[in-house]
Parts: structure tokens; C-alpha cells; sequence
């Protein structure tokens, strides 16, 4: 299940977030997102966040969708851990493949209500989990997860993005997260290299033990070609744990697409190789709900999700989550504690490009469903790959952490340089 950014709170309430729940590429990340002004909002109304969320909830599913193992579990059975099943409602579709795509087959149970695969799943792999279900009324609850199968004690296994074959956005860096911490970064890190077809240098940078990061001093060329190869069969990351892949990884690069946010005059102008295509209209985070400056890398996108702030702790007195969304449309995630750019069809209109009224995210004009091509959040989502580079500016707040997502632009050349173990 999805969760949301809990930021730093200040005065009582000070950063609110929507959730999701999903996973980033190799490496396990959590979703979560915030929510724009209520359906009654205006540019400047005084309407209070009880009533936003209030008229979200109106609107959403009561089914409830429950995947197991729990998202971002790096360590699951292989064998019969893996499980969907639905509350208030009956389930319509489930998929579930690994990383890089392949399907994993399952069956729906005659009674609807849960899901599992037919087969064992594979050690050492990633899985995601996308499912979809109805309630009485038929109205449409999604949740997605994703969870890492048990690899053998004696091995580490490096889960890399982007995938094999994909085109992907000049901002997207080669992120690989080990599923065990690494003490000999060095001889890891010789044993794999990242090139590009533009003659860019390439630099890894350690932001932990388990995770490494390539890219150049600049965004990557567009159209142009990056080969990744992983030579890590044999090599020790740590003392008694060995590298088991030998792989080599291909990804082409899009056109240059680069989307400045600007908080102040609410406009997002969205650029390709530098000319402006498209301005549109947005309401970033409140006053008491900064978004984050810096920028951004889209890592993940979801035509519809889920976003409950019960899930980062963000509740009433009754303990249910303050705003539980389950078709929020056109979510796209540019960190890991949970910043999102995504549609918003509870909000009124005039509060787009007017007022900033979100819990901390970047807000579209869209409508509920995912399905009307003519809205703001359509176009922005379709018109967007993994990897753009969304900047945020004028927000007031701190600049995003580089760790934070793939967003380690934010960092400088000569810091990004001083990670690397080699």
C-alpha cells in the first residue's frame, strides 16, 4: 500500500501528505502524495482541510485492497507469501510482474475476493503488484506494492533502474540498490561501469552502504545511448558475500524535457530542448505544507493510486487517516518521503494557478477517472517519461536531499565526484 510523506512538523501540523504505496525500480521506495484545496475551495477561501478531505472522501471507494508481503519487504518467502486480497469490495484485475516486466501468472478467487500467483516466485527478484477492485456502488479502489524475494546469505544482488531497453528522461541516473550492505565499495564499484554514446564522464557516488548512483556532471544528452555493465560475479562487497551478476544493460535517452514548478506565480512552464511547449496552471504546497525546491526526477508514474495519510501517521481522533483517496489520477513521484506532481479532481478549478492549497505536492487540474484527455493532468501525464526533471522553485522550503528519490542533482559536481570509492 501506498504511504505519504511525513515531513518535518513545525506549530503543530506543519507537513501534511497523501500516500501511495508502490516501488522504485530495484531499490524499494514508498509512495505517498498530497492533496489540493476541497471541492467548495476557491482562490481565497478560508474553507478549513476537515471539509477538503471530507469531500475527497465522498468520492472514493469504500472497497479496501490488502497486498502481502507489505510494501517494500526486501525480504519475502518465495514461496506462498504473496497475496492480494479486498474488504467492502471484489477484486477486477491483479498484475504482478518482476522488475523488468516479465508477468507472473495468478488466478482471482471464484469468490473474488483475493488473489495469488500459481507458480514459486524467484529468490533475489522484485516484484510488483498492481490491483484494482470495486465496491457495491462500482466504484474503482487501486493499490499498488512492491517487495524483494529472500537471496542466499553468501550473495548480494545489485537492483538497478532504469530497466533494460527503456527510454527514459535526461534526468534519470543509473540507481542501484544492494540488498546487503557493501564494505568493499571499491571493488564493487570497478565492477561495474556506466558509458554513454555522447562521450559524457560518468561518476558513481555512494549514498550508503546500499546504494550506488551514476550520472554526469549534466543532464544526460538527448537521444543518446547509456550501456551499463556489471561485471560482479565473484567479487567480495563484504566478507563472506560474493556478486553473482554479469549482466550488461542498455537505455536510450528521450527528448530533453524539463518542467520548472514556480510556487510564486503558480505556473508550471514545461520546456523541450530548452524552448517552452506548454504552461500550465498548478497549486503547489500550502503555506503550512512547503513543497520541497530543487530538482526533481519523475521515477514513477500510475495512470490512478491510492493516498491515505493513515499510512504515515497523519490521523483524526478516531485513528483513520484524514484524507484516504483511492483514484487519485495521473500520480507522478519525484521523491521517496513522498512529493508527487499529480491531477487533483476534488479541488475546484479556480484554485489552479491562483492559490497553493496542497499538503505539500504539485496539483493538476483533472477529472475523476484518468479518462478526459482534455485536462492539465492528462496531458502533463502523457506527455511525461521516467526520468524528466521537474524543477521546483520559490517555494520558501529547503531544497530537496539528493538521496531523496533519484534526485542527486541537487547535488554539485565536485560533492557528487567526492561519493565515488574509486
Amino acid at each position: 500500500m501506498a504511504t505519504m510523506e511525513k515531513r518535518v512538523m513545525t506549530n503543530g501540523k506543519r507537513r501534511r501528505g497523501l500516500a501511495v504505496a508502490s516501488a522504485l525500480l530495484g531499490g524499494v521506495l514508498v509512495l505517498s502524495a498530497c492533496s489540493e484545496g476541497g471541492e467548495n475551495a476557491s482562490a481565497d477561501s478560508g474553507d478549513s482541510q476537515a471539509k477538503v478531505d471530507e469531500a475527497a472522501a465522498q468520492k472514493a471507494s469504500v472497497a479496501d485492497i490488502e497486498i502481502t508481503p507489505k510494501d517494500g519487504s526486501n525480504n519475502a518467502s518465495i514461496n506462498n507469501s504473496a497475496k492480494v486480497a479486498v474488504s467492502k469490495g471484489t477484486l477486477t484485475k491483479v498484475a504482478m510482474t518482476t522488475a523488468d516486466g516479465t508477468a507472473v501468472e495468478g488466478e482471482i478467487s471464484a469468490d473474488k475476493k483475493s488473489w495469488a500467483p500459481t507458480g514459486q516466485l524467484e529468490r533475489s527478484t522484485t516484484y510488483k503488484v498492481s490491483a484494482t477492485a470495486e465496491d457495491s456502488e462500482g466504484r474503482a479502489a487501486h493499490e499498488n506494492a512492491s517487495f524483494t524475494t529472500v537471496s542466499p546469505d553468501n550473495s548480494f544482488i545489485g537492483n538497478f533502474t532504469p530497466e533494460d531497453g527503456s527510454t527514459v528522461g535526461v534526468g534519470m541516473p543509473v540507481s542501484i540498490n544492494f540488498d546487503k550492505a557493501i564494505t568493499n565499495k571499491a571493488d564493487v564499484q570497478k565492477g561495474i561501469t556506466v558509458s554513454s554514446s555522447s562521450g559524457q564522464e560518468v561518476v558513481g557516488h555512494w549514498f550508503n552502504a546500499n546504494r550506488l548512483d551514476f550520472r554526469p556532471e549534466d543532464y544526460w544528452k538527448e537521444n543518446s545511448t547509456v550501456t551499463l555493465k556489471l561485471a560482479l560475479d565473484g567479487v567480495e562487497g563484504a566478507e563472506g558475500v560474493y556478486g553473482v551478476q554479469q549482466k550488461t544493460v542498455t537505455f536510450k535517452i528521450g527528448r530533453n524535457q524539463v518542467s520548472v514548478v514556480d510556487a510564486q506565480t503558480k505556473q508550471m512552464k514545461v520546456t523541450q530542448n530548452g524552448k517552452t511547449v506548454k504552461t500550465i496552471p498548478i497549486s503547489a504546497g500550502s503555506p503550512d505544507n512547503k513543497t520541497y525546491e530543487g530538482q526533481m526526477v519523475i521515477s514513477e508514474k500510475f495512470k490512478e493510486t491510492r493516498m491515505n495519510g493513515a499510512t504515515v501517521g497523519f490521523t483524526d481522533d478516531d485513528g483513520k487517516g484524514e484524507y484516504d483517496i483511492k483514484d487519485v489520477p495521473h500520480a507522478m513521484r519525484l521523491s521517496t518521503s513522498g512529493t508527487f506532481i499529480h491531477g487533483n479532481y476534488w479541488g475546484a478549478k479556480s484554485i489552479f494557478g491562483s492559490v497553493n492549497t496542497s499538503h505539500g505536492c504539485v496539483g493538476l487540474s483533472d477529472t475523476k477517472g484518468a479518462n478526459d484527455p482534455n485536462t492539465a493532468g492528462a496531458w502533463f501525464y502523457n506527455n511525461s517519461m521516467i526520468g524528466d526533471v521537474v524543477v521546483v522553485k520559490n517555494t520558501g522550503d529547503e531544497t530537496i536531499k539528493p538521496d531523496n528519490g533519484l534526485n542527486g542533482w541537487n547535488l554539485s559536481w565536485a560533492d557528487w565526484k567526492a561519493g565515488s570509492a574509486v
